[in-house]
């Protein structure tokens, strides 16, 4: 990775890739604070752990929605611009979650949100695509998740002793602080994106039909999307269940720290290895791994031994992350990014309203232990889907 920044002065491409690489840090740090005690601020209105995986599904329609909404808009306006508006609102957003006491206005400042997030992960995507050559997009996309992942190692700790000292307040003022600072940086990277379409496609059901009518699309769409499901499970039902273990907040923070490290150290040398050998086998072994870590869990009744197995399936997380997200743009042509790379990005918003409504639908019937074997069962069907795929090599 050293090689790679001293190598920027003789490279644009590889300069902006390390600004954005900075500034996704930053932007990822707020969402893993935010993260972290999202599920438990939710709790908190609710009591009700099925009502939690209910009302958070309900959003994720809202965000599925946005990214069909929001095509035309991104095909015609320079994506920087749109990434700095969406930053500006998420500053001032979180500035409100702050000060809201009220159940009702929270649900409001959610879909405001959602909305807003769909527009900063797409303009951003893209901007990242359109800055790196084709033979180093698995690579860039790897360098760019690190960062994002390192955040993701600090902001469950952070989170973890701000709530249990502080105010869950506090919390999102922070956040707001460095959304607000990538804001600034972002400003003045002065990093543009000229990949701009006269011609727009404002049918949204034309848009839907034409993207699910590719199948390679539709393999990518479908693994791409089995990386959330297992998020859902990770950021939403087990902080729940930490705290109805009674270890108290600051083991939430442990444990989604402990989650991201495979993820900060393997994920961008996995990502190079993808370009070298292929996606397939990567794809495989890293459903594989979350597989069997989590089948196991339901043997187990050590709270401490299951939060440690599903940690290692880090590991198999850390292969999928940013080669699914690089496979999409490989098996993609040439001016249809802007097009399509929102609604690829509604894999998150289906297999994260999936995982919740499917979890949140066991509940009601089974003891929570029931939701490893449903993980587990999951994350199986992706390996047999990556065994169809057609694989790429982008360094022949």
């Amino acid at each position: 990775m050293g090689l790679i920044f001293r190598k920027q002065k003789d490279n644009p491409a590889l300069t902006s890739i390390a600004k954005l690489s900075m500034i996704g840090f930053i932007v990822s740090l707020a969402s893993a604070i935010i993260s972290t005690i999202w599920a438990v601020y939710m709790d908190s209105f609710l009591q009700n752990i099925v009502l939690v995986g209910f009302v958070s599904a309900s959003l994720t329609l809202v965000s599925f929605l946005s990214y069909f909404i929001f095509i035309p808009l991104i095909q015609k306006i320079d994506k920087s611009k749109i990434y700095l508006f969406s930053l500006l609102l998420y500053s001032i957003t979180y500035i409100l979650f702050a000060i809201n006491t009220k159940f009702y206005f929270f649900i409001i400042l959610a879909c405001i949100i959602t909305i807003i997030g769909t527009l900063r992960v797409t303009s951003f995507g893209i901007i990242v695509k359109d800055k790196s050559p084709k033979k180093h997009l698995s690579r860039n996309e790897g360098l760019i998740y690190t960062f994002s992942n390192i955040a993701w190692v600090i902001g469950p700790l952070i989170a973890g002793y701000i709530s249990e000292k502080f105010n869950l307040n506090l919390i999102f003022m922070l956040s707001a602080i460095f959304i607000f600072i990538a804001f600034l940086l972002f400003k003045l990277s002065k990093i543009k994106d000229g990949n701009i379409q006269k011609k727009v496609n404002k049918n949204i059901i034309k848009n839907f039909i034409d993207f699910f009518k590719n199948k390679k699309r539709i393999y990518a769409y479908i693994l791409g999307g089995g990386v959330n499901l297992w998020w859902s499970l990770i950021y939403l039902f087990i902080p729940i269940y930490i705290i109805r273990n009674n270890l108290g907040t600051i083991w939430v923070g442990y444990f989604l720290f402990a989650i991201a490290v495979p993820l900060m150290i393997l994920e961008f040398h996995f990502s190079k290895l993808a370009g070298k050998i292929g996606f397939k086998k990567i794809f495989m072994l890293g459903f594989l791994i979350a597989s069997i870590c989590v089948t196991i869990c339901f043997f187990i009744t050590n709270i401490y031994i299951i939060l440690s197995l599903l940690a290692l399936a880090s590991i198999g997380l850390a292969m999928l992350e940013p080669t699914t997200e690089a496979y999409f743009f490989d098996i993609t042509k040439k001016g249809e990014e802007c097009r399509f790379y929102g609604p690829y990005n509604t894999t998150v918003e289906v297999n994260d309203f999936l995982g919740k409504i499917l979890s949140a639908t066991l509940l009601v019937f089974l003891p929570f232990k029931f939701i490893f074997l449903l993980f587990g069962a999951l994350m199986l069907f992706f390996v047999f889907l990556s065994s169809k795929i057609k694989d790429i090599i982008e360094n022949k």
